[in-house]
């Protein structure tokens, strides 16, 4: 996003005064992707001090990024029509790939893809081959789509309940777990499902789409994890999960083989996953580790003024602001990660002494699309994990300390043991809220914690399943 945004910065750079202008606060926010300083300050400020293409353009962002595309639609559309002179081929391309996902969002779906063919067609001749395809799919995706009426929800009761059971997968002595939805079908076939909130898109394996009877269509998408894949778009024209019913439901047909013999001895049991794109639809969704069930109401709520503390990373995940050891940090909230999750090279670099005082030094292995990856990490004993208004101790999170780490688009992936540990976690996904409901509230002084143990589950009588999202 710096890429995208410098020409922002270069606009304002000549601006002074003795205090900072909205437009340079504006500025700051997106050119260090601190959508909610965004959000603020636009929100704070009278609109006639905002520089025109910045007051269009933060009305992009903040709809793009806080789930609001009622918003950024309108705003793209002016944005397109009267400031297209403001946007450098960068600026360009990226704004044209979050309009056509907002509108996709709503359901727009040949609107989406006639925009992105037209500025393919109109900048193919200074575009790499990346962008190109990147084009290419956005525009036969959405065409696909267009074709059918993704995310039709039915729900039998005024209350969705959708039962899970946390199942054991890789080795034991990992005590790894994932979430798996029970009392779930896909086109009237029991159907073994992961519920993967790090995931942006479903995915499927392809024996199992063959199976289930998905409709294969002309849509393609580049898929993310530790490396890249290419898939094919599928269409299940029914999914039952729980008491909700959900029609023309968009899947990716991905083959998970990683090439490593040892974590492929697992992930080949590891073949369907719904993820955060349907919990959009949804629109309000509550995780209940006590009775092991999400639940859902059928009348979303309506959005208020709820500061929001949820964002859009790349690659769709659900990033969540926070805090560890008292450190501002933004967590993309995974039950797709078995583990209790894992922290960046930033992290390890502000808190080394604590961390080499209160860790033992361990082997990190992310299995994920297109292998396997190693590096020196960091196994901390004890540590305070504030979300969503509450805080709790938690043991074994691991401080991935590679440099490699400094790619992520998150400082922190949580995961689900870490989730576990609190009552209930809801996601009002159109405030773009998260909040915790902990089992116990501990109080944290001069660093002696009251951890609490996670128990692994006793019952192993299902086949252990892969410890990866995407």
């Amino acid at each position: 996003m710096q890429k995208l945004l410098l020409s922002v910065i270069i606009i304002v750079s000549s601006l002074v005064g003795s205090a900072q202008s909205y437009d340079e606060r504006i500025a700051t926010a997106m050119n260090t992707s601190d959508w909610f300083a965004l959000d603020s300050t636009y929100n704070s400020a009278p609109k006639d001090s905002i520089m025109p293409f910045l007051e269009v353009f933060s009305r992009c962002l903040i709809g793009n990024k806080l789930n609001r595309p009622d918003v950024s639609v309108p705003a793209f559309d002016q944005l397109f029509k009267e400031h297209s002179a403001s946007l450098d081929l960068g600026n360009l391309l990226s704004s044209t790939v979050m309009f056509a996902t907002d509108l996709g969002r709503i359901g727009y779906y040949q609107q989406a893809s006639d925009l992105a063919k037209t500025i393919l067609y109109a900048t193919r001749q200074h575009l790499d081959s990346l962008w190109t395809s990147s084009l290419e799919q956005i525009t036969s995706k959405y065409a696909a789509l267009a074709a059918y009426k993704p995310y039709a929800i039915t729900f039998a009761e005024s209350t969705g309940r959708i039962p899970f059971k946390i199942v054991p997968v890789g080795e034991e002595k990992n005590r790894s777990v994932l979430m798996h939805l029970e009392n779930s079908a896909i086109n009237g076939h029991i159907a073994d499902i992961t519920f993967d909130t790090g995931a942006g898109v479903n995915t499927i394996s392809d024996s199992l789409a063959r199976h289930l009877n998905l409709i294969p269509i002309d849509g393609y998408v580049t898929a993310a994890g530790v490396g890249k894949r290419v898939g094919q778009y599928a269409i299940a024209k029914e999914v039952r999960i729980g008491n909700i019913t959900v029609t023309d439901v968009p899947f990716v047909i991905i083959d998970f083989k990683t090439g490593n013999a040892k974590a492929d001895q697992v992930t080949h049991n590891f073949s369907i996953i719904l993820g955060n794109e349907l919990m959009l639809q949804l629109k309000d969704v509550t995780l209940d580790f006590t009775n092991n069930e999400i639940t859902v109401p059928s009348i979303a709520p309506e959005r208020s003024n709820a500061a929001p503390n949820m964002c859009f990373g790349e690659g769709m995940t659900l990033n969540c602001r926070g805090s560890i050891l008292n450190n501002p940090i933004m967590m993309n909230i995974d039950t797709g990660d078995a583990s209790f999750g894992t922290l960046g090279v930033s992290f390890f670099n502000a808190n080394k002494d604590f961390i080499l005082a209160h860790a033992e030094t361990d082997t990190i292995r992310r299995s994920g699309l297109g292998g396997v990856v190693e590096s020196l990490g960091y196994r901390v004993t004890q540590m305070p994990v504030s979300l969503g208004g509450h805080t709790i101790g938690i043991q074994g999170l691991v401080v991935d300390a590679s440099e490699s780490s400094a790619a992520m688009d998150f400082n922190c992936n949580l995961g689900i043991k870490t989730l576990m540990q609190f009552d209930k976690i809801r996601f009002n996904l159109v405030d773009f809220v998260l909040t915790t409901y902990p089992q116990i509230i501990l109080g944290f002084n001069n660093q002696h914690y009251n951890v609490p143990t996670f128990q692994f589950p006793k019952n192993r009588s299902v086949s252990p399943l892969q410890a990866l999202g995407i």
